[in-house]
């Protein structure tokens, strides 16, 4: 929806309020806005310090009370996990329909993050016609997190990432189409930076490095020209109209986007990592849905009760007769459209076959032409997603990288490596890169 919708129309329809709240290294950073057609208000901000060594109940009664005191004790918050926590990719989806994307995504999961078979937790939001930004974190961290904050009695909707809270709160201001570089410095010293342009929909990074060189950076990956200025994050979102002092936006640019994209979910979708069961909705705008279905539903009793007896017993005859009618042809067409669909299903099955096949073959191939004498193998163990290779060499290191080089497989990695007789017997499991 949020590609579809112009600048004029996606103002008219920005209304709601949200709580956002980052977890930093030490404190929680809380803002809590309001957004309406014509205004941004900023109702408040609260710092919550050393979160990690007070007892949880004490500084959620803290949390309660700014809740309270901003008129929003009825909302839950969507929640900035830190950014060294979430791994953030982009997924192409090309010539995936929107209802399959999700499924398109969780069926190459296991090829987006480094955590081997932990178990993990991931959203995803789309930010393009093809593309979609995936973030994924740990469970165990995801778990951490929804303890602490039941324990704190902080009722929470969302989990999402810098990347996804920014390209949502962007959105309200209406994506100009123009790229831009904006960057931030942590307060341990990092430079986050994020981006977009015609090339790269999301650019999203933390350096370890100086400003400068880390905008150069940014600029190369988001092919943007040299000479572009780099903003900071606060300068991209929308300005609130209703700011406290006491809120500098130069310091508080992501607790602040965080609430923008909670406020206003259906318009500018930020990627919710956060499990369904422990979503906890409690907007009062989740009412207006079930009243305008009673009063609908009230309007209809009272014209059916209008209605005269005769009338309708004369409808439903008509409406018996066009059934039966109708009724054959209908049957006939579901069962065409049940066969249709076993055929192509079939169809797909043996595609599948096919390149699985000839994907296992290429990797052999592959693994034959990087192999070469003295090295040699005496066992290789081909799965979906990864390969294991056992053999000898006269040096086993430089494997690794002539594996990694190739275009079939990524991530090597020694299992087993010994020394024999002027030779080293190595054992090495590798990922395979995009498996059928």
């Amino acid at each position: 929806m949020p590609s579809l919708v112009s600048q004029d129309v996606r103002k008219l329809l920005a209304f709601g309020s949200g709580i956002g709240i980052e977890i930093g290294a030490a404190d929680l950073e809380v803002v809590a806005a309001r957004v309406r057609p014509s205004r941004i208000q900023v109702l408040g901000r609260l710092t919550i310090h050393d979160y990690a060594g007070r007892p949880a109940a004490e500084w959620g009664a803290e949390y309660n009370r700014f809740l309270k005191s901003a008129g929003m004790s009825h909302l839950s918050a969507s929640v900035l996990l830190p950014r060294r926590e979430v791994i953030v990719r982009q997924v192409a989806l090309a010539g995936v329909s929107g209802k399959d994307r999700a499924g398109a995504i969780r069926f190459q999961l296991d090829a987006l993050h480094p955590y081997a078979d932990e178990e993990v937790c991931w959203g995803w939001s789309p930010v393009g016609a093809q593309v979609a930004l995936v973030g994924i974190a740990r469970q165990e961290t995801v778990d951490h997190y929804v303890r602490l904050f039941v324990e704190a009695g902080i009722a929470v909707n969302a989990f999402t990432f810098s990347a996804a809270a920014l390209h949502a709160a962007v959105r309200l201001n209406g994506a100009s189409g123009e790229g831009f570089l904006a960057m931030t410095v942590s307060a341990e010293g990092a430079v986050e930076v994020y981006g977009e342009s015609a090339a790269r929909p999301v650019f999203s990074a933390e350096f370890q490095a100086p400003p400068e060189r880390a905008a150069a950076l940014a600029l190369a990956e988001l092919r943007l020209p040299p000479e572009t200025q780099p903003r900071h994050f606060e300068e991209v979102l929308p300005k609130p109209s209703v700011n406290p002092v006491e809120n500098d936006l130069s310091r508080n640019a992501l607790p602040y986007a965080t609430a923008l994209a909670g406020a206003c979910p259906r318009l500018a979708p930020a990627a919710n990592m956060l499990p369904a069961q422990y979503r906890r909705y409690s907007s009062r705008a989740l009412w207006i849905p079930t009243v305008v279905l009673v009063v609908l539903l009230a309007a209809a009793i009272g014209a059916m009760v209008m209605y005269s007896r005769i009338a309708d017993r004369r409808y439903l005859a008509r409406l018996q007769a066009d059934i039966s009618r109708v009724e054959p042809t209908a049957r006939r067409a579901a069962a065409l459209d049940r066969e249709i669909d076993s055929t192509r299903a079939r169809a797909r099955l043996l595609d599948q076959f096919r390149g699985q096949t000839r994907a296992d073959l290429d990797a052999f191939e592959e693994l034959t032409k990087l192999l070469t004498p003295p090295a040699w193998s005496n066992s290789i163990d081909l799965a979906r997603t990864t390969a294991r290779i056992s053999g000898e060499a006269p040096q086993a290191a430089p494997l690794l990288k002539l594996l990694d080089a190739s275009p079939l497989f990524e991530n090597s990695e020694f299992q087993l490596i010994g020394r024999g007789t002027g030779t080293e017997t190595f054992v090495i499991r590798t990922n395979r890169e995009n498996p059928r």
